[in-house]
């Protein structure tokens, strides 16, 4: 029987994971953080702001002898719904149709979520249980973000035990292809008004012959 009174980190730092802190040095640390009750168990603010702007993540499983499994997930940003403090969604899209992810779930809920935000070196580790839910097109709908071309075939439900971020360290900064492509528009078109404001300071004398 689980105990009612353990902090919330006790999800990912087992017994044998706090041997090893101890061994090396770090268990007094996170031993402060249990103290305070362990991670963040509710959706605040930012995570909210974090997950809306999110357009992709890696989905973890595992089987019940524990194999496991990581899938990613995309979308546009806001794909990732949130229902309440504590449980969050997506549309899953048809694919491959190997189906690991349901299969892995039907037979152990536990899994987590992995959230990189390469632009602004941050990153979110969220830990929970989830589940498929097949039978329901309102909720489906519902989560399908507006105007997507892809084709909805379940719903995945996430409800989050815990929660904690990541420092920036080792984290390569990297942008999306539409970002880039935005700030070069811009870019291309602050040139093209300097060259005719030049152009028109140079006068008509200046215009080759």
């Amino acid at each position: 029987m689980s105990d009612l009174h353990a902090p919330s980190s006790d999800i990912a730092f087992t017994p044998a994971v706090k041997a090893i802190q101890t061994r090396k040095g770090s268990r007094e640390a996170y031993a402060g953080v249990e103290a305070r009750g362990g991670w963040r168990t509710e959706i605040d603010e930012d995570l909210s702001a974090f997950l809306g702007a999110a357009s992709s993540l890696y989905f973890a499983t595992a089987s019940a002898d524990g194999q496991p499994y990581i899938q990613h997930r995309g979308g546009p940003e806001g794909f990732v719904k949130i229902l309440d403090r504590n449980t969050i969604a997506f549309a899953d899209y048809s694919g491959n149709r190997q189906y690991i992810t349901q299969g892995n779930l039907s037979e152990n809920p536990r899994a987590y979520i992995f959230v990189m935000d390469y632009a602004h070196r941050r990153r979110v580790k969220i830990w929970g249980k989830a589940r498929v839910v097949e039978d329901d097109p309102a909720l489906l709908q519902s989560l399908m973000p507006q105007g997507y071309r892809a084709r909805p075939e379940q719903a995945i439900l996430f409800s989050i035990a815990a929660w904690d971020t990541n420092c920036p360290q080792h984290i390569p900064q990297k942008f999306d292809a539409a970002d880039v492509a935005a700030a070069l528009a811009v870019r291309d078109g602050r040139i093209a008004e300097l060259e005719a404001e030049l152009a028109a300071l140079r006068g008509p004398s200046a215009a080759p012959s």
